[in-house]
């Protein structure tokens, strides 16, 4: 008989249990947690770890007149890989500009920032391909990817394999505003990228990463070396990515002296001044062409600009090290005298100065900014920016692109499918850049955006931020890739976790993955175990869903010496509780409540023993959450 009725009591217990509500799906792991031989459980690269590596050997002509890129690239690729390749596969970016392209076809016939001038994309002449024998390949072209069946396999770990490629194309005007021909000033501003065939990233999670090149999703690539020549009509000037290597054969002597001034000075040294734009002086041959030359390491990409309008100026770059960078612009004279693009190297400077400070020391020798038709776009020490930007817009595109150089250009992560990954971890550093930048001249683009987001996360058609970039609503890139993410760190940052533990996590995973390929789980991993946390509720409820954060004030009672203050959460994502009690005589008392408060429900009672007469109690007094409900946020209620 004491067997029945222990179990009978055991069985009450257990169906009154069952009745008791909880939250455990809201703090569940949402990701993988173990770990691999390729990445580890702690967000890390693991013992076998791999990527391969590219190097580009590239000369070619730009011819100004008709418009036309024209010449060849070496790409020797060396397979890392455990396993041999016996196809590779190449992206030819400027097919998205062919009438046909999946890119073209798949707009909504609506005006967008992702048009671009229709052109006949990539005229590849010959493709070569050498393993242990050179090869003459046929290649199989699909919109803008190029795959090689090879005649021998490229050997697994470490094999090479040589590709040599002759290729031209016309140059659109606009480029899915990230490249294209500006016409100031009587001439062109030629801003040129992904402009050569490149190899698509080969990896242990997705193997070929030969996702099509649309519009909305950027760019996924490999990293190597880069020795490149351009070739230009004698009278234009043409800066790139990486370092000048033949300045004596393109530079006048007075504008080599002028760079050397500028390259140990913290203010702007013009090295061409507006009134000099375009005279015989500035230019060391009269007639024909000029090739420029230059190199660059460890990069995974490089663009260029060129141009007869350029004024040229340039100041030093202070970094932690010791060592120095130089900052420059270069811009027509209407973007001077109208708009003050003669601040611009001083963004620059001011930016990269910040960041390599902050985060991780800046790799490369020069930051170059160009003033173009395009209105914002980054590549590795060059950024495209509006010529007409002045003022305020002018240092937030300067310092977003160029914080770029920290994501994705360090740090590789995927564009095309994660777009928040670089998008929105840029935009939360350019919101404290912003702050630093001498001494709050300019507001962050976060402060007045904080407040908009409560509406925005209301929008019925909002979607997620893992969503894939070219899959969202154009309309939701500018929240879901960019501002609701860097929010999401904001408050990680200053409201969770807080900064004494989040910075030197952030600056570690920095650091661990940089020149290599993070995916969202590795960043996830990585700040948990640095930081000491599952934040599966976080990262799962903001990044993962469209679940929205709304904490409140239900009641508070005193009676005697018991202060009772009744909470809530009734949004989808939990957080911790901050709260600031105000009592009669003035004092004020802080209370933090763990995130486990509402592991068993959503309500919550807190108790504080006190003879004080209370005034008012406060809920994220600091205002550090985007709360879609902030008016039950304080009590009594106005």
């Amino acid at each position: 008989m004491r067997f029945w009725i222990t179990s009978l009591l055991f069985l009450c217990a257990s169906f009154l249990l069952a009745q008791t509500p909880t939250n455990q799906e809201k703090f569940e792991n949402f990701t993988y947690r173990q770990g691999s031989a390729y990445r580890t459980a702690t967000g890390k690269p693991g013992p076998d770890y791999w990527q391969n590596k590219s190097d580009y050997d590239i000369s070619i002509a730009l011819d100004d007149k008709e418009r036309t890129i024209s010449g060849k690239v070496k790409i020797t690729y060396t397979n890392n890989s455990p396993e041999p390749l016996p196809y590779v596969w190449l992206l030819l970016e400027q097919n998205r500009f062919k009438a046909d392209s999946r890119g073209e076809l798949t707009l909504l016939g609506e005006e967008t920032r992702y048009e671009g001038e229709v052109t006949d994309g990539y005229d590849i002449k010959s493709v070569q391909v050498k393993v242990n024998k050179n090869h003459t390949i046929q290649p199989i072209i699909t919109d803008t990817r190029m795959q090689l069946w090879l005649e021998e396999p490229v050997p697994a770990n470490g094999g090479i394999a040589e590709i040599n490629i002759e290729f031209a194309y016309d140059i659109p005007a606009t480029g899915v505003d990230r490249m294209g021909v500006l016409e100031a000033d009587d001439t062109e501003v030629f801003a040129i990228a992904q402009w050569y065939p490149q190899m698509a990233v080969l990896d242990d999670v997705e193997g070929w990463n030969t996702n099509p090149y649309l519009g909305a999703g950027e760019f996924y690539l490999g990293y190597g070396d880069f020795d490149y020549k351009i070739t230009v009509p004698y009278d234009h000037i043409v800066v790139g990515s990486g370092e000048l290597q033949n300045p004596k054969e393109v530079l006048t002597k007075e504008q080599q002296k002028r760079l050397q001034k500028a390259s140990k000075s913290d203010k702007t040294i013009f090295i061409i001044e507006p009134e000099e734009v375009g005279t015989a002086s500035t230019r060391p041959k009269k007639s024909g062409t000029q090739t420029w030359h230059f190199k660059m390491e460890n990069s995974r990409d490089v663009a260029f600009a060129s141009s007869k309008a350029f004024v040229w100026d340039a100041a030093r770059i202070n970094l932690p090290s010791g060592k120095k960078a130089l900052a420059q612009s270069v811009y027509p004279f209407i973007s001077q005298d109208v708009y003050g693009w003669d601040r611009s190297t001083e963004y620059t400077k001011a930016a990269i100065e910040f960041y390599s400070e902050k985060y991780y020391e800046y790799p490369y020798p020069v930051a170059t900014n160009i003033a173009t038709d395009v209105n914002g776009m980054e590549y590795p020490s060059v950024s495209f920016c509006k010529f007409d930007r002045s003022g305020e817009s002018l240092w937030g595109v300067t310092d977003h692109e160029f914080g770029h150089n920290w994501f994705p250009m360090i740090v590789g992560s995927n564009e095309r499918l994660h777009g928040w990954l670089d998008e929105g971890l840029n935009m939360f550093m350019n919101h404290y850049s912003t702050l630093a930048f001498n001494n709050g001249e300019y507001n962050s683009r976060m402060g007045g955006l904080r407040a908009a987001l409560y509406f925005m996360l209301l929008d019925p058609t909002r979607e997620t931020i893992h969503t894939y970039p070219d899959i969202l609503q154009e309309k939701n890139i500018g929240v879901s890739v960019y501002y609701k993410p860097a929010i999401g760190l904001i408050m990680l940052r200053e409201y969770i976790v807080g900064p004494e533990r989040f910075d030197p996590a952030f600056r570690s995973y920095i650091e661990t993955w940089a020149y290599k390929h993070p995916q969202p789980n590795d960043f996830f991993n990585f700040m948990d175990n640095a930081l000491g946390e599952n934040l599966s509720y976080f990262w799962n409820g903001w990044f993962y869903s469209n679940g929205n954060i709304d904490l409140g004030i239900v009641d508070v009672e005193q009676k005697n010496e018991k202060l009772s203050i009744e909470l809530e959460s009734k949004g989808e994502i939990p957080l911790p509780v901050e709260l600031e009690v105000e009592y009669e005589d003035g004092s004020v008392e802080e209370i933090r409540l763990p995130v486990e408060i509402w592991y068993r429900g959503n309500t919550w009672t807190h108790t504080i023993t006190t003879n004080k007469e209370v005034k008012a109690v406060r809920l994220d007094p600091r205002k550090k959450v985007a709360d879609i409900n902030p008016e039950n946020n304080h009590w009594p209620k106005s």
